[in-house]
């Protein structure tokens, strides 16, 4: 356990950025399975819809350091090419 202030209060600072990331990963994850479930059901405009809303999502958390930006770049295109598959 933390003895000094200094550690305690960089204790404190951690677990809420914990939680924080916790959350932000959490409802990306959420938004993806969005544009996955309007793929599932064939819905083009609501998957297209879907995916104009993730996608900046994703690029936020690349920004705030919260997912890899490889990783973002890798479910952006999946996900748009299973979109674009659907459309035609």
């Amino acid at each position: 356990m933390a003895n000094s202030a200094q550690a305690r209060k960089r204790a404190r600072q951690n677990e809420k950025r914990r939680a924080q990331n916790a959350s932000q990963r959490s409802m990306v994850r959420t938004y993806i399975k969005r544009v996955d479930a309007a793929i599932e059901a064939s819905d083009g405009a609501a998957a297209a819809t879907a995916l104009a809303e993730a996608v900046p999502l994703i690029d936020k958390m690349v920004t705030k350091g919260i997912m890899h930006k490889n990783k973002a770049a890798r479910h952006k295109s999946r996900l748009n090419k299973k979109v674009k598959a659907l459309a035609s």
